[in-house]
């Protein structure tokens, strides 16, 4: 069975810094045999923001009809989900904010109507991955950003010992992140990594 990569940009603007970095991370983990990457920039996904109108902790689903409907399944059938986003004002872009809070639904599933999220045998085997990129060098940048990163990830059952993360500072114009001196190199390094742990998990 391949490995499933799911990864969204999250990036307002295409082929931005966040993006970049993402787009070298997927280039690494495709040189594996067997690994089929799924990219989907968030803004052309069209996912609509959460109404927090509480309707899935009855429905088990959302009630609003968009992109989500194909996400969502795409989601649970990933083994690997790699979220980008650059840094906005000091927290997470809009694009993958909503992408976050749409995720409602897998925190209503699992928490109120008790239902899995993935089947048993899945369960503890799948890894997230979440890319970001700030302008700004300050070693804070990215705190108020993994808080809901991780809450994302929660919900859909990956846990925290199972989130990886590369966030690059002091790359502000765009393409900026190309001149810097680490971060190709550690997003080759991530990519590899996190496919041989999937292939240690999956038993490949």
């Amino acid at each position: 069975m391949p490995i499933k990569v799911l990864a969204f940009a999250g990036s307002p603007r295409r082929h931005g810094n966040s993006e970049m970095l993402l787009d070298w991370v997927l280039a690494s983990m495709i040189e594996g045999q067997d690994v089929i990457i799924e990219k989907i920039a968030l803004t052309e996904a069209d996912i609509n923001p959460c109404r927090g109108c509480n309707a899935c902790e009855k429905l088990n689903k959302c009630i609003q009809r968009d992109g989500m409907d194909i996400w969502h399944d795409k989601i649970i059938e990933a083994d690997c989900i790699i979220l980008s986003s650059p840094i906005y004002c000091m927290g997470i872009a809009s694009q993958p904010k909503a992408l976050i809070d749409r995720a409602q639904v897998f925190r209503s599933r699992k928490y109120v109507l008790k239902l899995p999220i993935v089947p048993p045998e899945r369960k503890g085997k799948r890894l997230g991955v979440f890319l970001a990129t700030a302008g700004q060098n300050w070693s804070y940048v990215f705190d108020a950003a993994v808080p809901s990163v991780k809450c994302f990830f929660h919900v859909i059952d990956v846990k925290d010992a199972d989130i990886f993360y590369l966030m690059i500072n002091g790359v502000d114009e765009k393409g900026a992140i190309e001149y810097h001196s680490s971060a190709k190199t550690d997003a080759d390094k991530l990519g590899k990594t996190v496919i041989a742990e999937l292939k240690t998990r999956l038993a490949l």
